[in-house]
C-alpha cells in the first residue's frame, strides 16, 4: 500500500497508530465490563483517528495516486457533526452512571448522518452516473469545504459548552451534597475538557490566521499535529482512568424534575459511600423548602453547631447532606438553604470548617507531639492530605505547619 514515510506523515502516523490501539482496547474493555463510557471513548478515539487521516495520508502521497486519491475525495473522514455529541455523551456517561442512551438522543447524530448521505450521493453520481468528476470538478476534498468546517466546529463548540456546564453542575452538586467532595472531583474529566478546548483553540487559530494569510497544506499540518497530541493524551488518560462516579443524576439536563441518587454499587471500582441509597429531593439547592424557615437562621445554625459539638458528626469522612438532614429531622433542601443562606457556605466547606476547628483544638493541646499531622486530620474526618491543607489554609489563613510554628513553645 502507498505510504511515503516523511517527517509530516510519520509523526502523525506514530500518534494515530497508538490512538487506534487505545480505541480497540477501550472497546474490548467495554465488551468485558459493559461500562458505556468505554464505548463512547472508543468511538471518540476512532473519530479522532479518521479526522487526521486526510492529512496523514495526504503527506504519504495518497492525493497524488489513484485509487487513493478518490478514496480521500469521496470517503468522509472528518465527521465533525459526530464529534460534538460523542464528547457530550462520553462526559455524561463518566459523571453520571445513571445516564442511559435513549432513542430520542439519536437526533443529535442526524446532521452527521446527513453528511454521510451527502457524501454518498456525490460518489454515486460522479462514479456511477457521470463517470468522472462532476461535483468534484475543482478536485477539492469536500471535507474541507468552508461551510462544513465552520458549521462542524460550531457544533463541536456548542456540545463542548454543554459538557462543560454539566461538569460545573456536577462539581456544585458534590460541594453542596458531600463533605468529601474532593474524592469526587474527577480531575480526569476536567483535564479531558481542557484537552478538547485545546483542540478547538487550535482550529480557531488556524481559521483566524487564514482570514489574513494564505494557509497551505503544511501550515494546517500543525493543527493536525496538535489535534493528534491532545487525542493521544485523551487516549492514555481515558484508558488509565479507573474512577467511576457513583452519583446518579436522573436528568442529564439538570432540570428541577431530576433526582440525585447516591449509592454504593457492587463494582470494585466504586468510591466510598454508605451501603444505603440516599435520595436528594428534586429541588434546586437554593430553592425555598416545603417547611417555612425564619429569615434569621441563627437558631437553626445553633442547633447544628450543638449537634456537631456533641455528636462530632464531622468525624465521618463520608458524611453527606441527606445524612445530616435526617439527624436534624429536616428535609434536604431545608438544610441546604440554612447552610447556603445562613452560613454563607456550601455543605463541603461548612463541614470542613468544623474539621479544621477540631484539628486546631488538637494542635493547641499538643496533639502533634503524640501523633502525625495527617493522623490528626484523618481522626477529624479528612480523607486526603490535599483536602486538609486547602481547607486548613482557607479557615485558618495559614498552612498547618505555619500554625504549629506559631504555637507557644
Amino acid at each position: 500500500m502507498q505510504f511515503d514515510f516523511g517527517v509530516h506523515s510519520s509523526l502523525l502516523l506514530v500518534f494515530q497508530a497508538h490512538i487506534m490501539v487505545y480505541s480497540g482496547l477501550c472497546f474490548r474493555r467495554y465488551l468485558a465490563d459493559r461500562y458505556a463510557s468505554d464505548l463512547w471513548l472508543s468511538l471518540l478515539l476512532l473519530l479522532s483517528f479518521l479526522y487526521v487521516c486526510p492529512w496523514m495520508l495526504g503527506f504519504a502521497g495518497w492525493y497524488s495516486l489513484q485509487p487513493f486519491r478518490d478514496i480521500l475525495f469521496y470517503v468522509p473522514f472528518q465527521h465533525l457533526f459526530f464529534l460534538g455529541p460523542v464528547i457530550l455523551f462520553y462526559t455524561l456517561s463518566l459523571l453520571n452512571p445513571g445516564f442511559r442512551f435513549r432513542k430520542k438522543y439519536l437526533a443529535h447524530f442526524v446532521p452527521g448522518l446527513a453528511y454521510i448521505i451527502y457524501s454518498a450521493v456525490l460518489c454515486i453520481y460522479d462514479k456511477l452516473i457521470f463517470g468522472g468528476y462532476y461535483f468534484l470538478a475543482d478536485e477539492q476534498d469536500r471535507d474541507f469545504d468552508d461551510w462544513y468546517q465552520i458549521s462542524g466546529f460550531i457544533s463541536m463548540i456548542v456540545y463542548f459548552i454543554a459538557a462543560l456546564r454539566f461538569y460545573i453542575s456536577y462539581r456544585k452538586i458534590t460541594l453542596n451534597f458531600l463533605s468529601n467532595a474532593d474524592a469526587f472531583s474527577f480531575v480526569y474529566i476536567r483535564n479531558f475538557l481542557i484537552a478538547v478546548l485545546g483542540i478547538l483553540i487550535s482550529w480557531c487559530v488556524i481559521a483566524i490566521f487564514g482570514l489574513f494569510f494564505r494557509v497551505d497544506f503544511i501550515d494546517s499540518w500543525w493543527h493536525f499535529l496538535s489535534f493528534s497530541i491532545f487525542s493521544y493524551y485523551i487516549a492514555i488518560a481515558g484508558y488509565s482512568n479507573a474512577i467511576r462516579s457513583r452519583i446518579y443524576i436522573e436528568s442529564w439536563t439538570l432540570r428541577s424534575t431530576g433526582r440525585i441518587l447516591l449509592a454504593k454499587g457492587s463494582s470494585g471500582r466504586q468510591i466510598g459511600f454508605q451501603d444505603t441509597v440516599l435520595l436528594a429531593e428534586p429541588r434546586d439547592w437554593n430553592e425555598p423548602p416545603e417547611e417555612a424557615l425564619p429569615d434569621d437562621y441563627s437558631e437553626w445554625l445553633q442547633k447544628i453547631d450543638s449537634m456537631m459539638q456533641s455528636e462530632k458528626s464531622y468525624e465521618d469522612p463520608e458524611l453527606s447532606l441527606p445524612q445530616l438532614a435526617a439527624r436534624l429531622r429536616l428535609s434536604v433542601p431545608a438544610l441546604s438553604r440554612i447552610i447556603n443562606k445562613g452560613a454563607g457556605s456550601n455543605f463541603n466547606d461548612f463541614i470542613n470548617a468544623y474539621r479544621v476547628q477540631a484539628v486546631i483544638g488538637l494542635l493547641t493541646a499538643g496533639g502533634h507531639k503524640r501523633n502525625t499531622l495527617l493522623g490528626l486530620a484523618y481522626d477529624c474526618g479528612f480523607n486526603s492530605k490535599t483536602t486538609f491543607n486547602r481547607a486548613f489554609r482557607k479557615k485558618a489563613g495559614m498552612s498547618p505547619k505555619d500554625f504549629i510554628a506559631s504555637l507557644p513553645k
